[in-house]
């Protein structure tokens, strides 16, 4: 089974996940998926686009304190995760 060091929704590293990972349908642990992202089997935001998805995590990594720069530095690569790059 592949492991997952980031969410493959949003980037975030899944160590870093207060929750320690979204959730299944069946209460598991979902190795691909942060808690902010996925809850009970589902995204929590099943009509966000790729480019929201960006814009949310951008917001979010300047609110803690990072560059403008860096923020997009590390959003760069949101449209290769998963759950994009099927779309």
């Amino acid at each position: 089974m592949k492991t997952y060091k980031i969410c493959q929704s949003c980037g975030m590293p899944l160590a870093k996940d207060e929750l320690g990972g979204g959730t299944e349908k069946d209460g598991s642990k979902s190795i691909k998926y942060c808690s902010h992202c996925y809850i009970n089997g589902e995204f929590t935001q099943p009509d966000l686009t790729v480019d929201e998805m960006k814009e949310r995590v951008k917001q979010k990594i300047v609110e803690f304190g990072m560059p403008k720069f860096v923020a997009g530095f590390l959003t760069r690569n949101t449209d290769k995760l998963e759950r994009w790059a099927k779309n």
